[in-house]
């Protein structure tokens, strides 16, 4: 039975669908609310809305500084609101309340940093060689932004694209996933309060083949910011052939948390426990894959054993509740199968690896002792609560099995010796090395990976620039006139 109805937002307004499809609530496993499925025809209304806008609308002469002035009251609303969009993103999502209220109210800050930087990102004049010309470097919006964001962490991951995209003075068609897009779809009332002229935020949701599809390759898009995972990601790749866009991905992770017997061990096993079980482990930066000093194995393993098992499992709208549902039942169905093949192939099973009885898509926090870095658990991005260990017995051992991987997204180390987190974060191979904390962002600071966790960075001062390109204006400042090329001298 749904009783809440959602609509793609295009050109200023919000559009009454002309297909939907049932949200499911990842708690009870029911349907709750209809979502419009945007096909082609809407897909190409949002491109050419957003492209009215860069080319002859209003956003065209908007100063940098009005733009950022937008940015900053987007923020604010953002902020303000951040109950009722935590809300929805837990009905739809299956993530705790308390912690997509926190998170949310942070994604504020994203749109005031980067609001504040509007008008700070500059050209160049260059002394060039040549004295009877001027010429300046100029840097203008690269054009129609295609950002394309999965389901978890949809208001954050949002951010770090519109954020630097609208600061620049770019346009977007923004697709959420059609896995719990509803605040997205909620958060586009947002965009149309803070003031934005019509086509410069577009956002809707659909399937990746008619909508993601569409969307990637539309030949007015300039500028593709994706998220999600490695298969999808070659499809867009492979999409962006027909129109040549510039294209960023920030993909998945199999990322390593390496703990030293030298290590705060109380202080370790809290950061792994949220770095793994923390949004029931669907997040890309999840430390599923904990590397342990042999020495201090058992001990370690014995408190995460404790802390997983004391981990409060229930509806996630219950601020006393600690980890949610898994947001899809394909997902869960995925994870089974992985950890059961993991245990065949010789792991051994700590705790959890059995769902819970009861409705919805739940899943323990299970912790498998792998004893090989072979197994399926060790190298698969499960996206869910499960934690693979693996005993290492000198750093070097700890390093090779940390780069054992084709991601390279986040990391973490654990030691209270300094020379051995500087040399454990400049060998790593990883976009983030968190030394002795996790899951710890700031907008002030680039985000992405290496390898098969992605292309280019997120966040930062920098991320203005990836949507801009620059023009050289050449300026003769002689007044001599050019002389006949034909003419012999």
């Amino acid at each position: 039975m749904t009783d809440a109805a959602f609509r793609n937002f295009i050109d200023g307004r919000f559009d009454e669908p002309s297909a939907t499809f049932d949200s499911i609530d990842p708690s009870t496993g029911t349907a709750w609310a209809k979502l419009p499925a945007a096909g082609e025809a809407d897909v190409d209304r949002a491109v050419e809305a957003a492209h009215r806008a860069l080319r002859s609308g209003p956003w065209r002469t908007t100063a940098a500084t009005a733009r950022g002035k937008l940015l900053v009251k987007l923020g604010d609303l953002v902020a303000a609101n951040a109950g009722h969009l935590a809300e929805l993103e837990t009905r739809d999502t299956g993530k705790i309340i308390r912690e997509t209220r926190a998170q949310i109210a942070y994604v504020g800050d994203y749109y005031r940093y980067y609001g504040g930087l509007a008008d700070k990102h500059e050209g160049a004049h260059v002394p060039i060689d040549k004295p009877d010309l001027d010429v300046t470097i100029r840097r203008e919006p690269i054009g129609v932004v295609a950002a394309v964001v999965p389901w978890n962490s949809q208001l954050f991951l949002s951010a770090v694209k519109l954020g630097p995209a609208l600061a620049a003075g770019c346009t977007v068609v923004l697709k959420a996933s059609e896995d719990g897009p509803a605040p997205l779809l909620a958060f586009a009332e947002f965009v149309q309060e803070a003031g934005f002229p019509a086509g410069v935020v577009n956002i809707l949701t659909g399937f990746g083949q008619e909508c993601g599809r569409r969307l990637t390759s539309h030949p007015l898009v300039s500028r593709v910011a994706f998220t999600g995972g490695p298969s999808t990601a070659r499809a867009v790749v492979r999409n962006t052939a027909e129109n040549l866009a510039y294209t960023t991905l920030e993909l998945g992770g199999k990322s390593p948390v390496v703990v030293f017997a030298d290590a705060d061990l109380d202080s370790a096993a809290n950061a792994v426990v949220a770095g793994i079980f923390a949004a029931t482990g669907q997040s890309c930066v999840a430390g599923s894959r904990l590397l342990v000093e042999r020495s201090v194995k058992d001990e370690f393993l014995g408190r995460l054993k404790r802390k997983a098992e004391a981990i409060r499992i229930g509806d996630p709208q219950d601020p006393a509740t600690e980890m949610g549902p898994l947001a899809t039942l394909r997902q869960r169905d995925w994870i089974e199968r992985v950890v059961a093949d993991s245990l065949a192939a010789g792991g051994r099973l700590v705790t959890g690896g059995t769902r819970p009885a009861g409705d919805g898509f739940y899943y323990p926090p299970t912790i498998i002792d792998a004893g090989s870095s072979d197994l399926p658990c060790m190298r698969e991005e499960l996206f869910g609560p499960v934690l693979s260990v693996l005993a290492f017995d000198s750093e070097a051992q700890a390093l090779a099995f940390a780069n054992d991987t084709p991601f390279g997204l986040a990391s973490g180390v654990f030691t209270s010796n300094l020379g051995k987190a500087h040399r454990m974060a400049r060998d790593i191979h990883a976009g983030v090395v968190w030394v002795n904390t996790y899951r710890a962002v700031s907008p002030l600071v680039p985000f992405g990976g290496y390898g098969l966790s992605g292309l280019g960075r997120e966040g930062g001062l920098d991320a203005i620039r990836d949507y801009t390109r620059s023009k050289s204006v050449w300026i003769k400042t002689s007044d001599e006139p050019i002389p006949d090329p034909f003419v012999m001298r």
